[in-house]
């Protein structure tokens, strides 16, 4: 049975995505494979007014979500940072939200923690720990790049562990 999995990592200037797919096997449930398909960002000017970046994550996101079709989506969820961004990062979310409602796919959530101790079994990883495991599961030579697809990466990995 195959999955094709669609991490999302949301921000404002940055949302980064990554596309897996997963193949279970149907005699031994618990064994299977996983490959990547694509992942990347999509980014907003930080001069460009508020507004417009949120659309352009509207629009982009939808591009996403039609050209990879996703049979689930996985995404961080948001908690509470003292930063000033906060506020930024919450409407950006809410976008992802109502696109992902748009499209009425079905979505999983994780904390950072909890993506930290799936991909390196505890949740106080650091972020290279998390990124040499997503390179490791992929079966890449390379960490992929920038970050936010990585964690995008990291974010559909743990949901294909959970599944």
């Amino acid at each position: 049975m195959q999955k094709k999995i669609l991490g999302l990592d949301p921000g404002l200037a940055i949302l980064g995505f990554g596309v897996i797919i997963c193949e279970k096997d149907e005699v031994n449930f618990s064994s299977g494979s996983v490959t990547l398909q694509d992942f990347g960002v999509i980014s907003t000017p930080a001069k460009t007014p508020v507004e417009q970046r949120l659309c352009t994550l509207y629009d982009d996101l939808h591009i996403v979500i039609e050209q990879f079709q996703p049979d689930l989506v996985a995404i961080e969820k948001f908690f509470f940072y003292r930063m000033s961004s906060t506020i930024l990062v919450a409407q950006a979310r809410g976008i992802v939200m109502l696109v992902l409602g748009q499209h009425r796919l079905p979505i999983v959530e994780f904390t950072p923690s909890q993506v930290k101790l799936a991909l390196a079994g505890y949740g106080k990883a650091e972020k290279c720990e998390v990124q040499e495991a997503v390179a490791r599961e992929l079966d890449l030579d390379y960490i992929p790049r920038p970050d936010d697809a990585a964690d995008a990466l990291a974010i559909a990995l743990t949901a294909w562990f959970q599944s």
